[in-house]
């Protein structure tokens, strides 16, 4: 079965083709991420309109790639939520004109569920039912899967996600945005053991929250001359924390489900510190952790037409009445 998959979540705009649910034909990402560089963060309606504008494009290169006319698309996917409303209006329109002119059936797809799918376009070895974590610029959440189609929260972010504390620290520090790939360089090399930073405690074991490491390291910044040593040491500190909080959650999250297998996906899983982190601690604890390829694990459209094979074969359908889920 070929399965198209759209993506238009947030400032990306991605179209992929997908064959028998894991051989990627194409994987097709336009990003304006350039232009939202500058004013420090994503202005929803920006990228909406520049996806409106480049749809058209990616979904031909996507084609052209795959080496397949639009006839032989079996089943057209779309991301349906959660995501900026005027993004995911844009996604969805296209994927419903798409299979009415085709005649294709339509399946709308969670975005935070195809980012733990990822992992399935990589690796052969994973067996359900698993734990996993979505760890993004707008969501921090454990999941316990008993398969693709029976997903349950474990725990989420009470306030800011962990990519959010990453962009609004990188902010505080004077630095650009996106935060997290420049506090990573930042940190190479330095103490992450200089200052320590703790995350807040949540109600539930397995909920996190980081606006209050945000706004200790505003405070320890605010009387102090922050020289160049000095932030290399606290971009590291804030790092570590921030993974360790990650880490030791989804540990008590795979002890809580006795399960071996775990997922992690989203765009700050290209964070190689937190890659090396997991791999090495999970280890220990008897836990097989996974990851997608680095651009796998950013905002794309394979993810999403990966996910829809599995799900439609399991009986899942949508209609042209398709609306957003922004929850």
């Amino acid at each position: 079965m070929i399965v198209l998959g759209i993506e238009s979540s947030c400032d990306e705009t991605g179209v992929a083709v997908v064959k028998d649910g894991k051989k990627i034909l194409s994987n097709v990402v336009a990003s304006s991420l350039k232009i939202h560089s500058k004013h420090g963060g994503v202005v929803p309606e920006i990228a909406s309109r520049l996806q409106l504008e480049s749809i058209a494009g990616v979904f031909s290169e996507a084609i052209k790639i795959a080496k397949i006319k639009p006839e032989q698309i079996d089943l057209v996917s779309v991301t349906a939520g959660p995501g900026l409303p005027g993004s995911l209006l844009v996604g969805i329109s296209f994927a419903k004109a798409l299979a009415l002119s085709l005649g294709r059936p339509i399946l709308g797809i969670n975005h935070i569920h195809s980012h733990v799918y990822a992992n399935i376009l990589c690796h052969s070895n994973i067996k359900t039912p698993c734990a996993a974590l979505v760890v993004s610029g707008g969501h921090t959440t454990l999941f316990y899967i008993e398969d693709f189609s029976k997903i349950k929260i474990l725990g989420q972010t009470r306030d800011d996600a962990c990519g959010e504390a990453f962009d609004k620290v990188a902010k505080i520090m004077g630095m650009g945005y996106p935060g997290g790939p420049l506090i990573e360089k930042l940190a190479k090399g330095a103490n992450d053991r200089k200052i320590k930073f703790a995350c807040c405690g949540t109600d539930n074991e397995l909920d996190f929250s980081f606006s209050g490491i945000k706004t200790a390291v505003l405070y320890y910044l605010k009387d102090r001359k922050a020289g160049a040593k000095l932030k290399k040491d606290l971009a590291a500190s804030f790092q570590e924390s921030a993974i360790n909080a990650l880490v030791k959650k989804s540990l008590l999250a795979c002890k809580r489900k006795g399960v071996k297998n775990f997922l992690v996906g989203g765009g700050v899983a290209v964070n190689s510190c937190l890659r090396q982190k997991f791999a090495v601690d999970f280890k220990k604890n008897g836990v097989n952790c996974f990851f997608p390829t680095v651009n796998l694990c950013l905002d794309n459209a394979a993810m999403v037409a990966g996910l829809a094979d599995y799900l439609y074969k399991q009986g899942l359908r949508s209609d042209l009445n398709l609306n957003m889920e922004l929850n």
